[in-house]
């Protein structure tokens, strides 16, 4: 049997690894040693490769974002410690919202049923006031609700509706967000 050696290359072209190499040696060597503090050295950083990111956003300097280009974080939003934006599509995180440590927002898959498994892409959208707590995995396309609160440890696979809490693998809702008055008002 003859392999078609074409039919399983890249689907990224050079021009795009090229920039992703000099991308990971930024990461590398002005991302990642950065002080905890310097947000917005970070912010800085993200800008100059493409990510559109809001005033207030903090990144932590252990956080691995795949392509910078393909990610925008609304106002006050945070990524933290050891959070993987894997944004080979577009990833859209909302004002106010939090992802927390060792989350892995991934916007693409491969193709299994094709013998080549090519790269499937779909972005993912976080609404505003979001929290994604602690080592959540949320797969490509999908759309989390402002509001929504995904609980520690879940496996998101499908939509998450606003004001919402859901959790577990895959995620489920598991009741309505209700909010408290503050009690000083």
């Amino acid at each position: 049997m003859q392999v078609d050696i074409a039919a399983y290359a890249s689907p990224h072209g050079w021009a795009e690894r090229a920039r992703r190499a000099i991308w990971d040696l930024a990461w590398l060597l002005l991302f990642r040693p950065s002080p905890r503090p310097l947000f917005a050295w970070r912010r800085l950083l993200l800008r100059l490769f493409g990510a559109r990111i809001g005033r207030g956003v903090k990144i932590y300097p252990s956080c691995r974002i795949w392509a910078p280009w393909n990610l925008t974080m609304d106002i006050f939003s945070n990524l933290a410690d050891d959070v993987n934006i894997y944004c080979v599509a577009p990833i859209a995180i909302g004002a106010h919202s939090t992802v927390s440590q060792y989350s892995f927002l991934c916007a693409a898959s491969h193709d299994y049923e094709d013998p080549r498994m090519p790269l499937v892409t779909s972005p993912i959208t976080i609404g505003d006031q979001v929290w994604v707590c602690a080592d959540v995995f949320v797969a490509p396309g999908v759309r989390v609700g402002q509001g929504a609160v995904v609980g520690a440890r879940s496996s998101v696979f499908k939509d998450i509706p606003p004001w919402t809490v859901a959790g577990g693998s895959p995620a489920k809702v598991i009741k309505q967000r209700t909010l408290r008055r503050n009690q000083d008002e």
